[in-house]
């Protein structure tokens, strides 16, 4: 495996000199119990703490009940014009008989999808949520079991799911990780439905009820996504902000009071967006080493990336980025433009590797038997 230290050279020009950080993504810290910060873009996880360990996520786990909706409308199965009656065990279990949040729909009456929809993102309506489950899955059982397979089918691999709702069960868990992967799904897989998010209020039975995201009054950037709250999990919030065309995802979860979750979001976000920001390393295309190649028509060939390749860095990490081009050395003739290569590593401080695949930006065909045989002699006398 061949490294080119010569690339080195090439992206200690692209990038800059480095400059003093008034914060860096190692000394900072929150009272939340469970954080992360994700890039929407690249979903590279910026800054977290305990993001991989399990959580009660509270409602914010409805974002999956959300998700199955969806994708329910989004094949046909399901309309925004059907309507789901609200049975007995969806009005006792989460109406206002409860206790609990509700769109304080009345004992089997019919409710739009577009209203329950409405109400489980503004509202927070329990009662919403299991009239969705009974109508799609039968029973709220059945559908948690679904909501467990279809988080695993997008990539939530420590997820499981009891109910619909996020009522407290001890293993109704998510991780900080999932439910930003989970945020980051639904903005861009549904963007038909992801506005409702940044609704301020919603009307049903004569109650008005208001959005309950604190960011949306606290932040103009922030547009969804979704609260949580239980006695065990604490105050949390599944956020999303856009500013200057950068998005970013934050969850925050065990925080002690509402102004707590509110003032945090509102200080996280502006930390992450100035803290990180978005280097260009390569344009697609361009090449970035030449890789040698034996017995070809031609001795080198350019390697270069199909799209560009963008990081997000703090300060810190782009001072102390190392970048590096490995292949396996020499190519062997023919190669075929667009053949894949070797990769462009990028390593910097407290973050896993990246590596961004690199393809032949041409094609080199093989030689003749002759060309090959001198070749061949050439090595064995020159010993290389």
């Amino acid at each position: 495996m061949k490294s080119a230290a010569s690339f080195l050279i090439f992206c200690a020009t692209l990038i800059g000199a480095a400059f003093a950080a008034p914060h860096t993504a190692q000394a900072f810290d929150t009272s939340a119990k469970f954080a992360i910060l994700m890039d929407y873009e690249t979903g590279d996880v910026l800054w977290g703490k305990n993001e991989d360990e399990t959580m009660y996520p509270a409602s914010m786990s409805k974002l999956m009940t959300l998700d199955v909706l969806f994708g329910a409308i989004r094949e046909g199965s399901v309309s925004l014009e059907d309507e789901f009656i609200i049975s007995e065990y969806a009005w006792r279990t989460g109406g206002a008989a409860s206790g609990s949040s509700t769109m304080f729909a009345d004992l089997n009456s019919s409710v739009p999808v577009k209203a329950l929809l409405k109400s489980i993102i503004i509202q927070s309506g329990n009662d919403a949520c299991i009239a969705v489950a009974e109508a799609l899955s039968g029973s709220e059982e059945a559908f948690a079991i679904r909501m467990t397979e279809r988080g695993k089918e997008i990539g939530l691999t420590n997820s499981v799911f009891k109910n619909a709702t996020g009522w407290p069960h001890e293993e109704h868990v998510m991780t900080p990780r999932d439910l930003a992967l989970l945020a980051r799904h639904i903005i861009m897989e549904f963007p038909e439905f992801y506005p409702i998010f940044k609704e301020r209020d919603f009307t049903w039975n004569g109650i008005r009820q208001g959005n309950r995201n604190p960011g949306l009054y606290l932040d103009p950037s922030v547009d969804g996504l979704k609260t949580g709250h239980t006695e065990a999990a604490g105050y949390g919030l599944t956020a999303s902000a856009k500013r200057d065309g950068r998005r970013l995802i934050l969850v925050l979860n065990g925080l002690p009071s509402e102004r707590a979750r509110g003032d945090e979001t509102v200080r996280i976000l502006d930390w992450g967006f100035r803290a990180f920001k978005n280097y260009k390393l390569v344009a697609a295309g361009t090449p970035v080493d030449n890789a040698p190649v034996w017995q070809g028509t031609y001795a080198e060939v350019p390697l270069v990336s199909t799209s560009d390749i963008d990081v997000i860095l703090s300060v810190d990490q782009r001072r102390d980025m190392k970048v590096s081009v490995a292949y396996e050395s020499p190519i062997m003739a023919p190669v075929e433009a667009g053949q894949k290569i070797g990769v462009l590593k990028v390593e910097t401080p407290d973050a896993p590797a990246r590596e961004f695949p690199l393809v032949a930006g041409g094609s080199v065909e093989k030689q003749g038997l002759i060309s090959r045989a001198l070749g061949s002699l050439m090595h064995m006398l020159s010993g290389s």
